[in-house]
């Protein structure tokens, strides 16, 4: 089953955790001194937050593929919507790696399909560990992602 996920920029990353808790009556599944992320059941969604940007508002929105199968299908969808699909490929950012593909909407709002593979301890994939070293790949149409070569 598909996964609703929003990323929102915050300006207070601990303030926000504490509101967010209280609002979902959840814990985090992941805190980082600049990233949480909340992976709820009801309603089921993905929801992150971050103070890369120093900003606040939506980063991005997306959907969340749980399996191969899901994931074609929501690459099927990007590429029926008539705009630019930006296939990311394999990706390392916000913590996890990843399959990605990106499209923005008629306004401007750029929607992110992914499906995760594993955990990483990096952001955005700079060195993990001593023999690894897991980079995003570079972004050949910057217009399509929110900000920069991370969620």
């Amino acid at each position: 089953m598909k996964r609703f996920h929003i990323n929102l920029n915050v300006t207070d990353l601990d303030k926000s955790i504490l509101f967010y808790n209280k609002l979902f009556h959840a814990e985090p599944s992941i805190v980082k001194d600049d990233y949480a992320k909340w992976m709820l059941d009801d309603p089921r969604i993905n929801f992150s937050i971050n103070n890369r940007m120093g900003m606040s508002g939506v980063n991005h929105l997306g959907l969340q593929a749980e399996n191969s199968e899901e994931f074609s299908e929501l690459e099927k969808r990007l590429q029926s919507a008539d705009a630019e699909v930006f296939d990311e490929g394999e990706a390392t950012c916000c913590y996890a790696k990843s399959t990605k593909a990106w499209i923005k909407d008629p306004d401007g709002n750029a929607w992110e399909t992914f499906m995760t593979h594993g955990e990483v301890t990096t952001y955005n994939g700079e060195t993990v560990g001593e023999d690894s070293k897991l980079v995003a790949p570079e972004v050949k149409s910057q217009t399509l992602k929110p900000h920069g070569n991370c969620c």
